[in-house]
């Protein structure tokens, strides 16, 4: 055990004051408190942020919402203004974690988890996410988890979160309190950084930082969302890849799509070619493998993550017949059997 200090933040003021060097926010702990108790985490101060008011809370923002940092996975996911407008979001977060979990986890939390791999937690085995240049582990060892794009020589890690991948492709935008108490938004495709030659940075907050929010837009009068996850179990486990799909039909064509990948990069991954490829197509499976292609012709595979370039090419492939409504008119359709 790993002595620490402990404080309680009776403020946004007094919390950013104390996040000095060695010092992490604490809200639910699902993520940190598991890295303390295997020493891969070591704060030398727990800043505890749980008991702030000023975060907590779903309320209207113009058309959108303003989701507080401090509200949890199960309430996010439970609430009827996200389940009718925003039905991606819930599904992403109910197909991630446990119901135990999703109830201590708070959306902030969920959005600043340490993108890892097996070899991050393996404290004898060498990780660069946790020791700068001293190597990755990962790179000729066993990787059925690791991502497939974004990676570098120095990590292979994919990011886990559900809940960010559906934040990204509904143009979700964190709300972040700097350190002078001043306020900027970063959208969240745009939060995490690639690894490089320093995956131990893993997002753009600088010193001091805070998330408060996230805002979440309104969608499109016709947008239809989707999200898919394909994993090793049925529940509680990190997607090996999944899918989220928020289209926009007009005239029977494609107006508008935005896709978002998880399991296979170290932050939630966006392709605009395979999206552009989609605007003023007729949906079709033609079309779909148009998109489906460009994406994966971009990978770059770990020996034991070459299955999950198929394996996103056709996930990607249904969520977009669902998502346009083509899987639903192909179940509607009666098919002829030829008597034998």
């Amino acid at each position: 055990m790993r002595d620490f200090e402990y404080s309680r933040a009776e403020s946004l003021d007094a919390a950013a004051g104390q996040l000095g060097d060695g010092a992490s926010i604490i809200a639910g702990g699902t993520n940190l408190l598991d890295l303390m108790k295997i020493q891969v985490m070591v704060p030398g101060r727990l800043v505890d942020i749980s008991r702030l008011e000023d975060l907590k809370g779903i309320s209207e923002h113009g058309d959108g919402l303003r989701i507080g940092a401090l509200v949890t996975n199960s309430e996010l996911a439970a609430d009827a203004r996200v389940r009718s407008g925003w039905p991606l979001l819930s599904r992403a977060i109910l197909a991630g974690a446990s119901a135990q979990i999703r109830n201590k986890a708070t959306t902030g939390g969920n959005l600043l988890q340490r993108t890892r791999c097996p070899y991050f937690y393996d404290t004898a085995m060498a990780c660069n996410k946790r020791t700068p240049g001293e190597g990755c582990a990962a790179q000729g060892g066993v990787g059925r988890m690791l991502a497939i794009f974004g990676t570098s020589e120095h990590c292979l890690a994919a990011h886990p979160s559900d809940m960010a991948v559906a934040l990204t492709a509904l143009a979700a935008e964190v709300e972040i309190r700097a350190a002078d108490g001043g306020t900027r938004l970063v959208p969240v495709r745009e939060l995490y950084r690639l690894p490089g030659d320093r995956p131990d940075l893993e997002t753009v907050l600088e010193a001091g930082e805070i998330i408060t929010a996230v805002r979440l837009p309104a969608p499109g009068p016709r947008t239809r969302q989707v999200y898919k996850k394909v994993r090793n179990r049925a529940s509680y486990a990190f997607a090996l890849v999944s899918v989220a799909v928020a289209v926009e039909m007009k005239d029977e064509r494609i107006a508008s799509v935005s896709l978002a990948f998880g399991g296979v990069a170290p932050r939630p991954w966006t392709d605009p070619e395979a999206e552009q490829a989609l605007i003023g197509a007729v949906p079709g499976d033609d079309a779909f493998a148009t998109a489906a292609d460009a994406l994966v012709a971009q990978a770059s595979c770990h020996p034991d993550t070459e299955f999950k370039k198929p394996l996103l090419r056709r996930t990607l492939i249904a969520a977009l017949r669902e998502a346009t409504g083509l899987a639903e008119a192909a179940a509607a359709t009666p098919t002829t059997r030829t008597p034998a």
